[in-house]
């Protein structure tokens, strides 16, 4: 894991996608500022294909794959996949499950939700779960002891777990990040991310960005990232000077460097 500030100015010359987590990587302590939009706005100025890969609910994701200059939004972890229609107005909505199975995995989920709550009655759902709809979350316990007590029940019920810096996670299926970005890059942009790595550059700071962060040799790491450090096998290639936005910036400036902008 290497500065950022020390990467050659054409290290990124090959990046066309920038795929990158929301919450504390776009976001630090929970506001969008100003500098990050605008560079999401110069990004895709230049062409470059702006995807936000976040843990965050459908409601959220709706709102950001509306109004936000990216090119659409993976959620819940990879649950689903929200982009802005052509015309500029509505979106079309993609699941990693298939309409048939989607009430079935629904109910799986509110059945583990209330099994968990029965058996830890420190579980508390977070208070966006209305707006999700292939995902639990849970509000990040206190104690190291309790949050695993959390993800242990959610996997004893059933369900894939993950963590980051707001929740605890679960979902049905076997999918998270990586997978569903594979899924999405493939489908919509005809990228094989396999035979073309460094034409994806990931930005994040948290456990569940782990996957990412083994995969794509361009990733990059805001600098609160150390915290989670003993959570994450494979450490992003870069990390930033600035924590959340600030350091997503910096990212973002590297990529235009490197074409020339």
């Amino acid at each position: 894991m290497q500065p950022l500030g020390r990467a050659a100015t054409d290290e990124f010359g090959r990046v066309r996608f920038v795929l990158t987590d929301m919450d504390e990587t776009l976001t630090f302590n929970g506001r969008l500022g100003a500098a990050t939009y605008d560079a999401l706005e110069r990004l895709e100025r230049a062409g470059v294909t702006v995807i936000p890969v976040t843990a965050a609910p459908a409601g959220w994701c709706d709102q950001m794959a509306r109004m936000w200059p990216v090119d659409g939004v993976i959620g819940e972890n990879g649950g689903l996949h929200f982009y802005r229609n052509t015309n500029g107005h509505g979106l079309t909505r993609r699941f990693w499950h298939d309409e048939s199975a989607r009430a079935g995995v629904a109910g799986e989920l509110a059945r583990i939700g209330e099994e968990v709550r029965a058996q830890l009655p420190f579980a508390r759902f977070a208070d966006d779960q209305p707006f999700r709809l292939t995902s639990l979350a849970f509000v990040q316990p206190d104690g190291a002891d309790e949050r695993a007590a959390l993800v242990a029940c959610l996997r004893e019920a059933g369900a894939s777990t993950t963590v980051n810096n707001l929740w605890v996670l679960g979902w049905i299926g076997a999918y998270d990040k990586l997978v569903m970005a594979r899924r999405v890059l493939a489908q919509s942009y005809g990228l094989d991310i396999d035979a073309d790595n460094e034409a994806v550059l990931y930005v994040g700071d948290s456990t569940n960005d782990a996957p990412m962060f083994a995969f794509f040799r361009q990733s990059v790491g805001v600098s609160t990232v150390v915290e989670y450090l003993h959570e994450i096998p494979s450490l992003p290639a870069w990390i930033t000077e600035g924590p959340g936005g600030s350091g997503f910036v910096e990212a973002a400036d590297a990529v235009l460097r490197a074409r020339g902008g």
